[in-house]
């Protein structure tokens, strides 16, 4: 499996505020990724509110309504966590949606400046969807990696920010 050798990027994530943004297409593989998203958030101490769209295409436009700034009449969240499900049929259809989707959410991180969680399976099969969904005896669990991955890019990004154009030299590493 590609989760072979997956960091741990558990954080401190207190205080930050995360979207889980959930297609509805195969509910038992989504059922399993909204729980590891779900566990791995209330673990970091981040609150959370899960929204439900109709499936994946629509994961771009809710992700940038949730972290558009409140002012500017979007949600204010600080990271988002999609997560969705594309299994590849007899037509082009699948390579249309998922370029659709991943070209979507990158826009929308870039444009934000905020953190999306990408969650999306993107498989040839039904089984190789639920290999990965963190359901019992599965192997991985996308919703928890794109969880963790979301909260830790939202931590870095706020330190970095934080820090601002200060830079201090680590003993022995050169710059």
């Amino acid at each position: 499996m590609s989760g072979a050798g997956a960091p741990d990027l558990s954080v401190d994530a207190s205080g930050l505020r995360v979207a889980v943004l959930a297609g509805s297409w195969h509910k038992e593989i989504m059922s399993s990724l909204i729980k590891g998203a779900h566990e791995t958030v209330m673990a970091s101490g981040a609150d959370h509110t899960l929204f439900r769209v109709a499936g994946a295409f629509e994961l771009p436009l809710a992700a940038q309504a949730a972290l558009t700034p409140a002012s500017e009449g979007g949600g204010g969240f600080d990271a988002v966590v999609c997560l969705g499900v594309i299994i590849r049929g007899g037509t082009p259809h699948f390579d249309y949606v998922c370029n659709a989707v991943t070209d979507g959410l990158t826009r929308v991180q870039l444009d934000t400046g905020r953190p999306v969680g990408f969650g999306i399976l993107t498989t040839d099969t039904e089984q190789q969807a639920l290999d990965r969904s963190g359901r019992p005896g599965a192997p991985e669990s996308k919703g928890k990696e794109a969880a963790e991955a979301a909260l830790q890019l939202a931590v870095t990004a706020r330190r970095i920010r934080t820090e601002g154009p200060t830079m201090r030299l680590v003993p022995g590493v050169s710059a």
